[in-house]
């Protein structure tokens, strides 16, 4: 059974399914236990995080912060019976294909395979993927392919604790694009959802699934930043972002899918910009106004 039939009779049986059933959501504490570590509830979304700590890349000098580009995720919704995981590995050349032999072996669907940076020593490949079944079959079989890799599965260490008052920088980039994103181990994130419902195989997805805007900063030297991520856009946003951020001298470093099936379609476009703080948040301030969002 191909993804796209797949994905089809997976949103004809929830069709079916009572919505007391549907109602109860996932047992958390079941895939902490099969994963190893905790994550974060959003709504009717649980995701966990894999940081690849253990990578030390650079891109134009600057050391990359796990948090800023490194981040492998899952994202669980559903129920135990019948949960959808989704998400995007971080990996090495030479781990593509052994993780991907493993997830496609327990009927995981890969929808991505593709760069997200430029230039970085040493390089990396994203791939994105989608499983269903039972919430600790799939996290089970999610961390089995983790393990092909050199991915950093042990319970991770407590975070330093947070700066009192964060570093000025961060106020500048907040007061720059007029929003407030999260400052978490040295990395300030945004995260900001597109202002329509977006569906996969008939199933609604929400941000921390993957459709939002994720833009991430981190210092990069005395009054300088380095900022990465993605933008989730329309076919009609595209070539607009585009514009916007070479006007202000920031990289397009790929554009691609993520997904198959959904609805609207949807191009995700990565970037890469380096140097004075206000400038770097300027230049995304002006792509902002080119899209969709809440």
């Amino acid at each position: 059974m191909n993804g796209r039939v797949r994905s089809l009779v997976l949103a004809g049986v929830l069709q079916f399914v009572p919505f007391a059933a549907r109602s109860q959501g996932l047992n958390t504490s079941a895939i902490d236990q099969t994963l190893g570590r905790s994550g974060q509830k959003a709504g009717e979304v649980y995701r966990v995080g894999f940081p690849r700590t253990d990578l030390h890349v650079t891109v134009e000098g600057v050391p990359v912060k796990a948090g800023l580009a490194l981040g492998t995720w899952a994202a669980f919704s559903g129920t135990d019976e019948n949960a959808t995981v989704m998400g995007d590995l971080v990996l090495l050349d030479s781990e593509v294909n052994p993780v991907m032999e493993k997830l496609r072996s327990v009927g995981f669907e890969i929808t991505a395979v593709h760069n997200h940076l430029l230039g970085e020593t040493p390089h990396v490949m994203y791939m994105h993927y989608m499983g269903h079944g039972g919430a600790a079959q799939i996290a089970s079989s999610l961390k089995a392919a983790l393990a092909v890799s050199k991915t950093p599965l042990e319970k991770p260490a407590a975070p330093a604790p947070e700066p009192a008052t964060p570093p000025e920088w961060v106020k500048t980039v907040n007061d720059t694009i007029g929003r407030q994103g999260t400052f978490r181990g040295g990395v300030l994130s945004f995260g900001l959802a597109r202002s329509e419902a977006i569906t996969e195989g008939g199933m609604p997805l929400t941000s921390p699934q993957g459709v939002a805007e994720s833009i991430n900063f981190q210092e990069a030297g005395a009054g300088k930043v380095a900022t990465t991520g993605d933008f989730v856009l329309t076919a009609e946003e595209v070539n607009p972002v585009i514009s916007a951020l070479q006007e202000h001298h920031i990289l397009v470093t790929a554009l691609h899918s993520h997904l198959l099936t959904e609805q609207p379609r949807l191009f995700f476009m990565h970037f890469w910009g380096h140097g004075d703080t206000t400038s770097v948040a300027t230049g995304i301030k002006a792509v902002l106004s080119h899209i969709a969002i809440k």
